[in-house]
């Protein structure tokens, strides 16, 4: 059974947000995990029982994994076509193929992908999840939101954080503020230490003048590593609209220091608080 992690999920979400680097590693994203699988049955299943066409279409499988992680996405459909033609009933060489054709901009196949993995699985809520993103990248905000809904109806899904995140930014992309921060709130609870979510969640408060809520975010992200650009610019916008003028200087003084040749800098030299 395949194990890996950090195979597509919000994929393409890395380009358009900060900390783009960190996420594709530790976000980007569980596209191939493990399969939320069903209760075991009596008696447990063990590799001996495994079908032996199912145990020649996973080698494959395993195969065009590291083709996709080493970004060979040609090498990697040429695999899955042998990983279905050797077992059609294995859903996550769907799955795969739809992050491939994601990677491709071929939409259309991404999605018959994903539906098709789905329909052998309903209950997959990795292959949901992708779905959903795929859906939120089209603009198809409503339909993204009941996708990511059902991933989350899983009562087994491990990565229920992450699919909140995608959801509450989709949330946000789609006009819904409301709705995303309550999102993004959740998967703060299950996952605090993710800094794209603690700092959305902060920018939502923020425009929404909900200023020491936004503080109390910001502040324990710039107060981390991770902290770059984009949240040490929030955070002088923060202070600075809370009054705390010597918290203001000290963030305004690590963004010239660490990011000197950032856009956040040219703003902050030209007093653009308000951009």
């Amino acid at each position: 059974m395949i194990t890996k992690r950090g195979l597509g999920q919000l994929g393409l979400l890395m380009a358009a947000l900060p900390w783009a680097g960190l996420l594709a590693g530790a976000l980007a994203l569980g596209g191939c995990a493990a399969p939320q699988a069903e209760a075991p049955r009596d008696p447990i299943i063990t590799e001996s029982d495994e079908p032996e066409a199912r145990k020649r279409a996973r080698i494959r499988m395993e195969l065009a994994v590291g083709y996709f992680e080493q970004g060979q996405t040609s090498i990697a459909l040429d695999e899955l076509k042998q990983v279905i033609a050797t077992d059609p009933s294995y859903p996550e060489a769907y799955n795969l193929r739809g992050l491939i054709y994601m990677r491709l901009n071929d939409t259309r196949q991404a999605e018959d992908s994903f539906r098709h993995a789905v329909a052998i699985n309903p209950r997959d809520a990795n292959t949901l999840h992708n779905l959903g993103w795929l859906q939120c990248q089209q603009r198809r905000y409503d339909e993204a939101d009941r996708t990511f809904d059902q991933a989350l109806a899983s009562p087994i899904y491990g990565e229920r954080a992450k699919t909140l995140m995608a959801q509450g930014l989709c949330q946000a992309r789609g006009g819904h503020p409301d709705a995303a921060e309550r999102t993004l709130a959740k998967a703060y609870e299950l996952d605090a230490g993710n800094p794209i979510v603690g700092y959305n969640l902060a920018n939502l408060l923020y425009a929404r003048g909900e200023l020491p809520r936004a503080q109390f975010y910001i502040r324990r992200l710039n107060n981390t590593e991770l902290a770059n650009a984009e949240s040490l610019w929030l955070g002088v916008k923060v202070e600075r609209k809370l009054g705390d003028k010597v918290a203001m200087a000290q963030l305004a003084d690590q963004l010239k220091k660490r990011f000197p040749q950032s856009r956040e800098v040219t703003s902050l030299d030209r007093g653009a608080f308000d951009e």
